[in-house]
């Protein structure tokens, strides 16, 4: 599956806040409160919710509302499609670095 070019950089941008990569560490370990969430940050929050709607948006995670209380998890499958992603372009660099080495060895002076 390709990720299209509007999810892959909603997905960036959400990761490219420290904040957010943070939120996304805590939900690796499991589903959170906004509450949870907010708590190692010092921020306001609005500005945590603001956080939570864009990592939302970008669909790396989700939330259920249960009563009074928003509980937001992490979407694995969303983070699976970003690393098979990188790893297309990594295989890729390989390939072109391996081919210099291969010209690079065919040129070398031999003793």
């Amino acid at each position: 599956m390709t990720i299209d070019a509007i999810s892959l950089d909603r997905m960036f941008h959400a990761l490219s806040d420290s904040s957010r990569r943070g939120m996304i560490d805590r939900l690796g370990l499991g589903p959170a409160s906004v509450m949870e969430l907010a708590a190692p940050f010092p921020m306001a929050l609005p500005t945590v919710m603001k956080h939570l709607n864009v990592l939302e948006t970008s669909g790396l995670v989700q939330s259920a509302k249960t009563g009074r209380v928003r509980t937001y998890q992490l979407r694995q499958e969303r983070l699976a499609e970003l690393e098979r992603w990188i790893g297309e372009r990594k295989a890729v660099w390989n390939s072109a670095f391996d081919r210099l080495d291969q010209l690079l060895a065919e040129e070398e002076p031999k003793p």
